[in-house]
């Protein structure tokens, strides 16, 4: 009868006395209680390693900080490894090293890999936003947590703040943000599965609002104001500018010489100055070229057009019109942005094609292919509406209220 190794007692464990040398009591299924000279009592669990057939010794803990239950407990899991011909100790490196690149793929360090993948997609402005709003709300909480332990019920508690002040939209974007960082980790192994994926359901969605704009009957009154306003040229260009090119607060304020071709009459906005992360290719109406040769003399020897008063090596803020037009008397009326929705509603009112309209306000179409081709045809149709819609901007003005100066009214074609 084969012998068997008599399980070690509590007591046993705890009365064992230290010799000259260390020496070892068994407990069996290969865990050892090994007693130093110093009195120290160290778990060692005694195999077979899998294929080799060597004796190796893989150390557990010490006693009493490891408990005779909790030491047996290790090393039946153990031995259910050597079932599976797989190697304690080449198992304890490899989940050691598993939790190790968890504990360091926190959710922030995670976050500014998708950054940089991101800030190749979108506009520089709309980047900016992402960074700023994750830094702000997302992670001075979030941020050093891993992964792993990143969940629905604490991100949705992160975020309740920003509900109680009612800022849905905020909200919105953030979540979707947050679920394309925890999309990233799954798709790169990271993580198994998207804990996050339903945590917008948690909030009101928002609703929808317009920004403030003027209604087309109404453009006689925005430029009357404007040959009056006490602002700045460079502002009051701005404000034609964009009203004249149907452009993004952001996209008219960033504008640099060098998008511009005279001769071609073109503005070619760069894709990474766009918020569809497209090119965009602009007609030049005869007055917008105009607003160019009065800039000429104050910027034509600087990067940007439109160069910002403090530090003229910068571009004018994205804001600058917004607040010209909020001192003109048009808060809550009408918002730098809103002159896109003023020129959309007039040309379609004009009978001018929506196609065209939409690619002239560079919005993106879902086909891809049509996009294409859009973009190519449209080019010719859209010069001919940029003409009619600068000379009936000039025709609101009265002539001689528009920088831009006076031309013969167009008929729409």
């Amino acid at each position: 009868m084969a012998n068997t190794t008599k399980p070690l007692t509590n007591t046993e464990v705890k009365q064992a006395k230290p010799r000259e040398k260390e020496y070892n009591l068994a407990n069996g299924n290969g865990l050892y209680l090994r007693v130093k000279p110093n009195g120290t009592k160290l778990w060692i669990f005694n195999y077979s390693r899998p294929f080799t057939k060597k004796r190796a010794n893989l150390s557990l803990g010490t006693y009493p900080d490891l408990t005779l239950a909790d030491a047996r407990t290790e090393a039946q899991s153990f031995k259910g490894l050597l079932a599976k011909d797989i190697d304690p100790k080449e198992f304890r490196i490899d989940q050691d090293r598993k939790n190790s690149d968890a504990c360091f793929n926190t959710f922030e360090h995670v976050a500014g890999k998708w950054l940089k993948l991101k800030e190749s997609k979108v506009s520089k402005s709309y980047y900016k936003k992402i960074s700023s709003r994750l830094n702000l709300h997302v992670f001075p909480n979030l941020g050093k947590l891993p992964l792993h332990k990143v969940n629905a019920v604490g991100t949705i508690e992160i975020l309740e703040p920003l509900a109680k002040q009612g800022k849905l939209e905020t909200i919105n974007n953030i979540c979707g943000w947050i679920n394309e960082i925890m999309v990233y980790a799954v798709n790169t192994g990271l993580i198994h599965a998207n804990p996050l994926s339903g945590i917008s359901k948690a909030f009101n969605t928002p609703k929808a609002v317009n920004l403030p704009t003027l209604k087309p009957e109404q453009l006689p009154e925005l430029m009357s104001t404007l040959n009056g306003a006490s602002i700045k040229l460079v502002t009051r260009c701005l404000i034609e500018w964009q009203l004249h090119t149907m452009v993004r607060p952001a996209e008219a304020a960033g504008v640099r010489w060098d998008e511009i071709s005279i001769e071609k009459a073109q503005w070619e906005i760069p894709a990474e100055r766009m918020k569809t992360s497209k090119p965009h290719m602009i007609p030049l109406s005869h007055q917008s070229l105009i607003l160019l040769n009065i800039l000429k003399p104050i910027s034509g020897h600087r990067e940007y057009v439109f160069p910002a008063d403090r530090n003229p090596r910068k571009p004018a803020n994205s804001q600058t019109a917004n607040m010209a037009l909020k001192r003109m008397g048009f808060g809550g009326r009408l918002v730098s942005h809103g002159l896109r929705a003023l020129a959309s509603t007039t040309l379609n009112e004009q009978g001018f094609d929506p196609d065209v309209i939409e690619a002239a306000l560079a919005h993106v179409d879902q086909n891809a292919i049509r996009e294409a081709y859009n973009r190519a045809e449209y080019l010719e149709r859209r010069k001919v509406m940029m003409c009619w819609w600068s000379s009936h901007i000039e025709s609101a003005a009265t002539g001689n209220l528009s920088l831009s100066g006076s031309i013969k009214h167009l008929q729409v074609v």
